[in-house]
């Protein structure tokens, strides 16, 4: 199974996210994150989906998303070399003194932030790619993890590889 990043253009009326979610909903595609916002264009947004399948499946799901009325534009976001993409990680670790140094030495290390702090739990604040998200848990996993928040991922096409027209 392959992993794909869309990064889609859509008008900004109601109903597009459901119109597109039930897309995939009806053919029996999965969406592993999918993150929506404004742009730089008045009445338009921008959508990142993160799917995943098959060769063919993929190429599928590209096909029937670009047939949709309110979608303007689609690219595939295919690789560090092309794109940017980040996403942002919000965790709870419930901490004692022993360990807080550890975890706020970590932290570091990732350049994450602490944006709350008490006696008992730190919660810590990271963005970057997918790969980085990840080791920085894989990391933690010693440690008493009382919540974690994941934004999905999110990303633009590099300058140089742009499509999008001004």
């Amino acid at each position: 199974m392959d992993r794909m990043v869309l990064s889609l253009l859509v008008e900004d009326t109601a109903g597009v996210l459901s119109r597109i979610a039930g897309l995939f909903s009806r053919r029996g595609y999965n969406i592993e994150s999918l993150t929506v916002g404004s742009t730089e264009k008045a009445g338009y947004s921008r959508m990142t989906i993160v799917t995943s399948g098959e060769d063919e499946t993929l190429e599928q799901i590209k096909k029937q998303l670009t047939k949709l009325e309110d979608v303007v534009d689609l690219i595939e976001l295919e690789s560090n070399v092309t794109s940017v993409t980040r996403e942002l990680l919000l965790l709870k670790v419930e901490v004692d003194s022993a360990d807080r140094t550890q975890l706020l030495e970590i932290a570091n290390v990732f350049r994450a932030k602490i944006i709350d702090f008490s006696d008992k739990a730190l919660i810590i604040e990271m963005t970057g790619n997918n790969a980085k998200v990840d080791a920085f848990l894989n990391l933690l996993h010693s440690f008493n993890i009382k919540q974690v928040a994941r934004t999905g991922i999110t990303g633009l096409l590099r300058s140089a590889f742009d499509d999008f027209e001004d």
